[in-house]
């Protein structure tokens, strides 16, 4: 059978904004449900398929500072912890009658993750459960910069420096597999962002639908270079995403919202959009099933006409690009996982190709080039949700970090050739490293976020200055040529901030 058309499914590993400390509701909470719920869950979707032969299947977007959580024995062992507490809510749960058979469902779950995380997380990470995956062809890894800036609002030095640590961190982690696509953090794009991008060797990245006025059947080159983007198809991904017509929003599925709060389990399935918590019906996993089928046929259904409509306008094979925060399926939305490899497998019986955005330029799924406006996938599709008067205080912030930050490298590697000791050839400086790390963490683009959207709105501005003050604090120590002060108040940072490690100040 003739494909009818190619299918490229695009998420991005994003949900990295945690404390170490706390526990249910809040603190790492959200690292473990993002875990348990959703990226494990994934990626046992991909192997699945990957153990039928199935290739080319989906493109998988990690940042880089979620790679290393994943990564670290500290994060691990206490995502150990939390599925064996799990387990133990479940076994308590079951004291409950009214809740009798969610206990049994919870416990089965619950020891199925530790059974997986026993086997092979704690020993290989997530670099460990990726590498067969790649190696096997299923999937893409797309990288990005390394603590998922808003790329448009930085400086050029410091925008290199990010892009450089983050990929010099995946290609470390996935071994010879380096990366050619990226990830652009929130779709963000301004005019000059692909010469940076080729001048890294990506060869790739993402934008919005209306960044290309919705022609979204192509990839396209930009500018006047050979950088693609590829463009989100808004009218398929919304069946899915949108908040008030998604299917995660159908009546049979798991509420996200509503909590038996003793217990920290979701019992409830949705219901009706305007049905209080209290009125909600049990969940019901078989009724969810039958809803993830019906929906997902009408999912396919959607593609295709979509993939016809698009063929028919351009007169050749086209493309559908569905982009999403992997988070969606499993953590927000239950059934997300199920859904996922429902549609991976009916699609291909369906006459559509299956592709990494990788396999889409190989197959010459590629239009004439385009000049991108400045834009994003937030509201508005501009950049208000990063650049706005409530958040001036958090960007005028950032500003002065990365002025101040090449300040103070730049005198600190001065001094270092002055010594006769060659920047290029020097060893890692432990310090300056430590100093750019707090640099990258001031600038990630979910404390303007959490503000313009207020969605712990007081806890992005206190992650926001708690590392400009860190920053700064060791900015003075290093200036005040007190060198031992320095490297112990930087190793105590260090020790702060968890797992992101190995930042290298030489790429700055």
């Amino acid at each position: 059978m003739k494909p009818v058309g190619t299918f490229c499914l695009v998420l991005h590993t994003h949900l990295p904004w945690v404390a170490h400390n706390g526990t249910w509701p809040v603190g790492e909470e959200w690292l473990h449900q993002a875990f348990t719920g959703s990226w494990r869950r994934v990626l046992r979707v991909f192997e699945s398929l990957a153990e039928q032969g199935y290739s080319d299947v989906a493109t998988l977007g990690v940042t880089p500072i979620v790679a290393a959580m994943m990564d670290d024995p500290y994060c691990l062992d206490e995502i150990h912890s939390w599925a064996g507490r799990w387990q133990l809510r479940a076994e308590e749960l079951s004291a409950r009658p009214e809740f009798g058979e969610l206990a049994g469902y919870e416990r089965r779950q619950a020891v199925a993750c530790l059974d997986d995380v026993e086997r092979r997380w704690l020993t290989g990470g997530l670099s460990g459960v990726l590498r067969p995956l790649l190696d096997a062809g299923v999937l893409e890894v797309l990288s990005g910069p390394a603590t998922h800036p808003f790329q448009p609002l930085l400086t050029d030095r410091f925008a290199d420096a990010q892009l450089a640590t983050g990929l010099a961190d995946t290609r470390l982690r996935l071994g010879t597999t380096s990366p050619t696509g990226i990830w652009a953090p929130e779709c963000g794009y301004a005019s000059g962002l692909e010469d940076r991008y080729a001048a890294h060797g990506v060869s790739h990245f993402l934008v919005d639908g209306p960044a290309v006025d919705g022609d979204t059947g192509f990839g396209r080159p930009v500018g006047e270079s050979d950088v693609v983007a590829f463009a989100r198809d808004l009218p398929v991904s919304y069946r899915i995403w949108s908040a008030r017509a998604g299917y995660p929003g159908g009546e049979s599925y798991r509420d996200f919202h509503t909590f038996d709060h003793a217990s920290g389990f979701r019992p409830s399935r949705v219901t009706g959009m305007s049905v209080s918590s209290e009125a909600k019906q049990p969940w019901d996993p078989a009724s969810a099933s039958a809803a993830v089928l019906r929906d997902a046929e009408d999912f396919v259904g959607a593609v295709l006409s979509r993939l016809t409509e698009l063929s028919r306008r351009h007169g050749r094979d086209a493309l559908v690009v569905a982009a999403f925060d992997t988070e969606l399926f499993g953590h927000w939305w239950y059934e997300g996982p199920e859904f996922l490899e429902t549609v991976l497998r009916l699609l291909p019986r369906a006459g559509v190709r299956l592709s990494t955005l990788r396999g889409a330029m190989d197959a010459g799924l590629v239009a004439d080039p385009i000049r991108l406006p400045s834009s994003s996938w937030g509201a508005g599709k501009d950049w208000r949700v990063w650049d706005n008067d409530e958040i001036r205080d958090l960007n005028d912030e950032i500003a002065q970090v990365q002025q101040r930050l090449y300040a103070v490298l730049d005198g600190r590697f001065a001094r270092r050739a002055a010594a006769a000791v060659p920047r290029p050839s020097a060893g890692r400086d432990a310090v300056a490293d430590q100093l750019a790390r707090e640099a990258l963490l001031v600038s990630a683009s979910d404390w303007a976020f959490m503000v313009t959207r207020d969605s712990a709105a007081d806890y992005g501005r206190q992650r926001a200055r708690g590392h400009a003050e860190r920053f700064h604090a060791l900015a003075d120590a290093m200036e005040s040529g007190d060198a031992r002060a320095a490297a112990a108040l930087a190793e105590r940072l260090r020790r702060i901030d968890g797992p992101f490690g190995h930042v290298d100040a030489r790429l700055f």
